[in-house]
């Protein structure tokens, strides 16, 4: 008989590029290690406000260490990141809450699945980081709908949905769940071991989190044919 899968949570915002690599990774090894995978969109600044945290971009000697970890990142995870033209503008001015709501709407929306959620969080991830579009109007999330692939008409209902009450609250408490965990900034892993949450921060403890589930860590490209044990 199989063993069941064991859950791991995953509180992300797109405005976080580390978020998006341990986005892919997790999804990448759903499919290799025995986990059910489940996708908690939250707010980042909800949570470095309610933590007291303070964002590397605003630490000049971080934010420069940043600019070249990501760059190195970006192959070792072959995830396409690019630095928006205006990061300060992107991360500080417009921020992700319009973004984060729709994530959130799609995710609680009768018609969609968690491959939806999926789908547009990574849409959204390429509109910020990869390709430098905007991701604060109705029109550039109602294109992110799209192309991940949902039908015009729930795209249409998820635009509604986010603005409700609901959805504000939903982002809320999941944020504020984030932030009962221990939460100080995304992405942040919750992985359920034998009635017990094991916590991580970051994009890089990877190893780690499997030697805590009993399984493998096969680098960031686990079916890479070159990928070592």
């Amino acid at each position: 008989m199989a063993a069941p899968r064991k859950v791991v949570e995953l509180f992300y915002d797109v405005v976080s590029p580390y978020s998006w690599l341990g986005f892919e990774v997790l999804c990448r090894y759903k499919h290799v290690w025995n986990m059910e995978l489940r996708l908690r969109p939250a707010l980042l600044g909800g949570v470095m406000q309610g933590s007291g945290n303070k964002p590397p971009a605003l630490v000049p000697n971080k934010f420069a260490y940043m600019s070249k970890d990501l760059s190195r990142l970006r192959e070792y995870f072959a995830v396409p990141l690019s630095f928006p033209a205006d990061p300060f503008e992107v991360m500080f001015k417009k921020g992700s809450l319009a973004a984060m709501r729709y994530v959130t709407a799609v995710a609680e929306s009768g018609g969609a699945s968690e491959a939806d959620v999926e789908k547009v969080s990574r849409e959204l991830w390429m509109r910020i980081w990869s390709r430098n579009e905007d991701i604060t109007l109705a029109t550039s999330l109602s294109e992110a709908g799209l192309k991940a692939g949902l039908p015009a008409s729930e795209v249409e209902e998820c635009l509604q949905l986010a603005s409700s009450q609901k959805i504000k609250d939903k982002l809320k408490s999941a944020t504020q769940e984030a932030l009962d965990l221990g939460a100080f900034g995304f992405p942040l892993s919750v992985c359920h071991i034998d009635g017990k949450k094991e916590v991580f921060f970051g994009a890089d403890r990877f190893e780690l989190m499997a030697h805590c589930l009993g399984e493998k860590w096969l680098g960031p490209q686990p079916t890479k044919p070159t990928a070592k044990m």
